[in-house]
């Protein structure tokens, strides 16, 4: 029987297959402005579809949170998926897009999956089975590679920072800034921290979709991972990534919400 790993990469890799024409024939790609102004396409809502098929098909008795369709199922396990991540860049053109998939059993992110399907690259992670880096050829999976937060000084000042979206929240990173700058990313921040490329990264807003999968890859690299509030699970709001918990404190010391503090 196919492990939830594997669904979760199939799933991926199905979504990747059907949103890739869409990027590659971007001028005939019809887009809408959300009520919250982000971006929306119809591969956005294409790719979630497909994937939903995959999860329903293999898992039908699991419940399922999509960006574009919402909830549908309860239960313990729910699937929640992100089936364009960065639909700004998608939209651009620009090859740093993913789709997210994770699994959550009572409340835990246990699976988690993110495909950058433009860059043949793919990541996941088990809880208590560490992370990992594949390429993708001929819609398989080759070359996996563990991969491992790197290591240094548990102080911002020096640190090597990412943040995304990198136009939203100039005010929340700003204190950040201020002692290091904000390095290019040409693989989410989040990833880049979980391969040891980045010491810190902020994501400056979001919902659980955006942060289910890759908070639980950081964390089985060894990094750390919360709200902006200090809050430890995936939810609405800014989030930060680190090598440590205690850079990650540390970060929330300039940047988080001071009654969270003493508690993250």
């Amino acid at each position: 029987m196919e492990t939830d790993l594997q669904l979760a990469q199939r799933a991926a890799m199905t979504g990747a297959a059907v949103a890739l024409p869409h990027f590659e024939a971007l001028a005939d790609l019809p887009r809408e402005v959300k009520a919250d102004g982000s971006v929306v396409t119809m591969a956005d809502r294409a790719v979630e579809s497909a994937i939903r098929d995959v999860l329903t098909a293999a898992r039908p008795g699991d419940a399922i949170l999509g960006e574009e369709e919402g909830q549908t199922g309860a239960g313990g396990r729910r699937w929640i998926i992100d089936p364009i991540d960065g639909t700004a860049l998608f939209v651009a053109g620009d090859n740093r897009w993913l789709i997210l998939i994770a699994l959550e059993e009572d409340g835990e992110m246990v699976a988690a999956v993110a495909a950058h399907p433009a860059q043949g690259s793919l990541w996941w992670a088990t809880r208590g089975g560490g992370a990992f880096e594949g390429r993708v050829v001929g819609g398989r999976v080759v070359a996996e590679t563990p991969v491992h937060v790197g290591s240094g000084e548990d102080t911002v000042a020096g640190s090597r920072l990412g943040v995304v979206p990198e136009d939203w929240a100039r005010e929340l990173v700003a204190p950040l800034k201020e002692v290091t700058p904000a390095l290019p990313w040409p693989i989410h921040p989040a990833l880049m921290v979980a391969r040891g490329d980045l010491d810190l990264a902020v994501q400056t807003g979001g919902q659980i979709w955006d942060f289910a999968a890759t908070s639980l890859i950081v964390l089985e690299s060894g990094g750390s991972y919360s709200g902006i509030d200090g809050r430890p699970r995936p939810g609405p709001g800014a989030s930060v990534y680190a090598r440590s918990d205690a850079l990650r404190r540390a970060a929330l010391e300039l940047v988080g919400d001071p009654a969270a503090r003493a508690t993250s």
